[in-house]
């Protein structure tokens, strides 16, 4: 299938050229003629398969086909749980809307609401915003949601797990005019993302992509067993030295050790950017930016920080600490291997984290390699994971019986 099978407007075409996307995606094909039938959306697609331009190019026909007749407020508002995703989907919307006439605003804590005044007093289309800032606006009276017409909640899973859910329903319930309502997850697992879509949305298309062996790519994972923290340090500078790595990502636990490492890799000629937890909002684009442009080729970020990164061509995860979590893990090495294209992810693990890595496999289901860099290879076994404490019968028994009472009373 083709773009101009989608009966998209020429505009559309013409930017969609521009922007050299060949044929749409899993998800692109099935969101887009939905979004044009007038339905609400239910959509599952992994990260990296194009949902932005799914749900964008659904809305941007939407505004083309039933052009404003009065002045006002957003008739699209797109929510986004973070700051970073809310800028990258602004840049894809102005670069999809090049050709037409659309107007296209993002808002977004961590910038001085005096910025802002400019996109309410001006005919916006299309306004792109994080959960907590836009309830600010709201609740000031300086944006009204009556005029939405089509309401677009991405990564609606995040913004739940954020603790947006209140933040979420009340901009639903103020957006009480809309036409149109696009919820896109992740995953469609668990109760939280069906419960909030039952009670928001009418009668939903609901589309689960499955994407192509063109569109997944392939990850491919490997384990280096290190010493101490020492250790860790070496075989990053290595690796980070080799001619593959041309965009990497280095996860650490802490600021502290961020810090740390930055300062390490400085000493060794290794030019780094870096995103932590309380970083002013100017300062974290300009470190994405360098990122992203090639200035510096390697990103060191703590799980926090780095909510929302969504750049393109990373050939590299590195855990320099592994998450506290298997689906952190798996959400990490997403970063890489996007759109087609071939990604490594790499893990160090030190003797505490060999407890981590075995729920990482449990939960990938699959045993990663273990590798050696010749000259740094570690000095120790790996460590076995601690034997797991045998239940004692006579507390059990203990338990249950005050169980029992409590509910008798």
């Amino acid at each position: 299938m083709h773009f101009a099978e989608l009966d998209l407007d020429k505009s559309l075409l013409n930017s969609i050229d521009k922007l050299g996307f060949e044929k749409p995606t899993s998800i692109q094909q099935l969101a887009i003629p939905a979004a044009m039938e007038g339905r609400d959306i239910l959509a599952s697609s992994p990260t990296g398969t194009g949902k932005t331009a799914a749900f964008l190019l659904g809305a941007m026909q939407y505004l083309i086909d039933f052009p404003r007749k009065n002045p006002g407020f957003a008739r699209v508002l797109i929510m986004t749980p973070t700051r970073e995703l809310a800028y990258q989907i602004h840049d894809q919307a102005v670069a999809l809307a090049n050709q037409s006439h659309l107007k296209i605003g993002v808002v977004t804590g961590g910038i001085n609401y005096g910025t802002h005044k400019e996109i309410f007093e001006k005919n916006n289309d299309i306004l792109i915003a994080t959960p907590g800032r836009l309830m600010d606006y709201l609740e000031g009276e300086n944006f009204h949601a009556e005029d939405v017409e089509v309401l677009i909640l991405d990564e609606a899973d995040r913004m739940l797990d954020m603790g947006f859910r209140k933040e979420m329903l009340r901009i639903c319930d103020e957006a009480k005019n809309r036409k149109q309502c696009f919820l896109f997850s992740a995953t469609l697992e668990g109760d939280s993302v069906e419960l909030f879509a039952d009670r928001i949305l009418k009668d939903p298309a609901l589309l689960e992509a499955t994407p192509s062996r063109k569109e997944k790519g392939k990850i491919h994972q490997w384990v280096h067993l290190a010493d101490s923290r020492n250790h860790k340090v070496k075989l990053l500078t290595n690796i980070l030295k080799s001619e593959d790595v041309t965009k990497a990502i280095v996860f650490v636990k802490t600021r502290e050790r961020l810090e740390q490492l930055v300062g390490e890799l400085y000493s060794q000629e290794i030019k780094t950017t870096w995103l932590r937890g309380e970083m002013k909002q100017d300062k974290r684009l300009s470190a994405l930016r360098s990122f992203e442009s090639g200035r510096t080729n390697v990103l060191i970020a703590t799980d926090v920080a780095a909510r929302g990164i969504d750049v393109a061509d990373i050939s590299h995860v590195i855990n320099f600490d592994m998450p506290r979590t298997a689906d952190v893990y798996v959400h990490r090495i997403g970063r890489t291997g996007r759109a087609g294209k071939k990604g490594t992810a790499i893990s160090f693990i030190e003797a505490h984290e060999v407890e981590m890595l075995a729920k990482v496999e449990r939960y990938t289901e699959q045993k990663l390699k273990r590798r050696v860099i010749e000259g740094l290879e570690p000095k120790h076994k790996e460590a076995k994971l601690p034997a797991k404490k045998k239940k004692d019968p006579v507390k059990m028994k203990a338990k249950k019986k005050a169980k029992k009472k409590a509910k008798k009373k």
